[in-house]
């Protein structure tokens, strides 16, 4: 089996309810990056990532240029067995792990089908029947967030994830966590989000005026140092996300004492092949784990869901549905959230149709 065609499509995805973030950010209508790789047998597979603007090293418009460049590295090559071809890849256009990522799932979703089996087979095998998810809460006024948390409680939803430092004042975040915290009831699990947003002092007095309630900080700030001196001064669990990207960075959290909670995010580390690496060491580092991706819909969403279900489920702290916050939906039958939980899907590969009529015409192929 050889690769003959790859093609690609750049996807507005537009969220439900804009969703906005510390220093600037938001997730409003972003673009996601669809490949499909053919194969000269027949079967398709399908990749996605959709890096969000400001939030990591990558960027939408990059992904098209990083794929053309590596044409002739891919076309020709056999997509089974993925790490390989991957690594051959990385190999040849260093430090684009983002691009690669669409790449990578794509050639996963192919193999599963070679196969027949689902992908969860190829990473650990299934390990439980569904996942706990969790519930982002946009950063806007304290009240409204604690809306938000009730209504998704009510939906069978335990764990919330509330953003923090839209509004540039710690106080206002202190009141964010607080009220979210009161709205869900003791149990659930709440913790404040900065996207490395915050500075030492702003998150410091932030955590110490919520240490009475059970919370937890997630990346406050844009170093390992800096998130360190946070834990310390707080005592507040901690979990980590743009900060954890690879073997170095996993390792130095843990030295750090910051690997309470990891987020594993497919893009971030590379696609399946190098997030199950990271998966299996954040396992040795006895972490918790939440396995999603930076954002996208149902192609990224299965992909990361197949990951969780092969993983310990003591050691995952959550999953995401992101296809949960944005339309259109790329994959009708891509799984959907109950009672809080999510399973993956079932069939071969990644197990979803995606609809590719209405992508329309790719705006690259290369072949």
């Amino acid at each position: 089996m050889k690769i003959a065609k790859l093609s690609l499509w750049h996807v507005p995805l537009t969220s439900h309810t804009a969703y906005y973030m510390a220093e600037g950010k938001t997730c409003d209508t972003v673009e996601s990056v669809v490949v499909a790789v053919d194969t000269d047998t027949g079967l398709r597979g399908w990749g996605e990532v959709c890096p969000i603007p400001h939030y990591l090293p990558a960027y939408a418009r990059g992904v098209a240029p990083a794929l053309q460049e590596l044409a002739p590295v891919i076309l020709g090559a056999d997509p089974v067995g993925p790490e390989a071809l991957i690594a051959r890849c990385a190999a040849y256009l260093p430090d684009h792990r983002y691009a690669i990522s669409a790449l990578d799932i794509a050639l996963w979703d192919i193999t599963g089908q070679a196969a027949g089996l689902p992908l969860y087979a190829f990473l650990g095998g299934r390990r439980q029947d569904t996942m706990p998810l969790y519930h982002s809460i946009t950063c806007v006024a304290p009240d409204e967030m604690a809306r938000i948390a009730r209504d998704a409680q009510a939906q069978g939803m335990t764990q919330f994830q509330v953003k923090l430092g839209a509004s540039g004042d710690w106080q206002t975040d202190v009141e964010r966590l607080t009220k979210v915290r009161e709205a869900v009831g003791d149990g659930p699990l709440v913790y404040g989000d900065w996207n490395c947003g915050a500075t030492t002092l702003d998150a410091t007095r932030v955590g110490r005026a919520v240490a009475h309630l059970d919370v937890m900080l997630e990346q406050p700030c844009a170093t390992l140092a800096d998130c360190a001196r946070v834990r310390q001064a707080t005592g507040l669990p901690m979990k980590l996300d743009e900060l954890v990207h690879d073997t170095a960075s996993l390792l130095e959290a843990h030295r750090l004492g910051l690997m309470d909670a990891a987020a594993l995010k497919l893009s971030n580390f590379g696609g399946l092949s190098a997030t199950r690496r990271a998966r299996d060491l954040t396992l040795y580092l006895g972490a918790k784990m939440c396995i999603e991706c930076t954002w996208g819909s149902d192609i990224v969403t299965a992909a990361a869901l197949h990951l969780g279900a092969a993983t310990e489920p003591a050691r995952v702290l959550n999953v995401c549905d992101l296809s949960h916050y944005v339309g259109p939906r790329l994959a009708p039958d891509g799984p959907t959230r109950s009672n809080g939980r999510i399973a993956p899907p079932e069939g071969a590969g990644l197990g979803i149709t995606v609809d590719a009529a209405a992508l329309g015409a790719p705006d690259l192929i290369l072949d």
